[in-house]
């Protein structure tokens, strides 16, 4: 998952150009969508090219605080999306009542729903990590998001970005790996998931410049991961 914080049409066809077959879905960062011009004509590219495309949760957030939910129905209805994010991370809202949320947009829409704090030094249990996070892909979420923010320095990384290990690996023993989408901004965050979980592993919250970087670390082409795909005789010799 790619982030856009705003590209304008030119950029996002240079972005597509280079990295058509390397990203699955575009997230129109937090509240951006709102004040970008020729919105729907760079959705209609990213959609031509592919990409599910869905508005950041902070603009989800946005609606919700102002009791404007079925206002956030009609625009993403309005600019013919089909994914949607649902997310708590700027506000406090009850979980059964995001759980209804993910179930309402589920049935028109493929729901992404996001786990964790925005705010650095709020610390969840590993437990109710797991349980919020099965409660939501119950509820209706297409993928669960283990949140980073942009910045890759709260949630299920510590301040200094390197990776809560002893979290990821209990929410790992609880929950499918093909159902979590681990927000990593960062190279190190990329290469320390793809040593943990495999090539394939799913990340989010990619600079647009970074998908095909991003691609040479899946493959083992570069220095990060160059030694973790090849034969085991030739990693003898060297």
């Amino acid at each position: 998952m790619v982030m856009d914080k705003g590209m304008g049409l030119r950029q996002a066809e240079d972005f597509i150009d280079a990295s058509l077959d390397y990203v699955d879905i575009v997230k129109l960062g937090f509240g951006t969508s709102l004040v970008t011009r020729n919105l729907a004509e760079k959705i209609k590219l990213y959609k031509e090219a592919g990409f599910r495309v869905y508005l950041g949760g902070t603009l989800f957030e946005a609606f919700i605080i102002r009791d404007m939910f079925d206002d956030y129905m009609r625009l993403i209805d309005k600019l013919k999306l089909d994914t949607a994010e649902v997310s708590d991370g700027s506000i406090i809202m009850d979980h059964d009542k995001k759980c209804e949320y993910i179930h309402t947009l589920s049935k028109n829409f493929r729901v992404l729903s996001e786990v964790g704090s925005k705010e650095e030094g709020i610390i969840i249990h590993p437990a109710k990590w797991i349980s919020m996070m099965n409660k939501e892909l119950q509820a209706g979420s297409w993928k669960v998001i283990a949140e980073a923010r942009e910045s890759g320095t709260v949630g299920i990384y510590r301040p200094n970005g390197h990776a809560h290990t002893l979290l990821i690996n209990k929410i790992l023993a609880k929950v499918k790996q093909e159902n979590i989408l681990w927000e990593a901004p960062q190279k190190p965050q990329q290469v320390w998931f793809i040593k943990l979980l495999g090539p394939n592993a799913n990340l989010g919250n990619i600079s647009p410049e970074d998908a095909i970087p991003l691609e040479t670390l899946r493959l083992g082409l570069r220095g990060d991961t160059f030694f973790s795909y090849l034969p085991e005789s030739l990693v003898k010799t060297v």
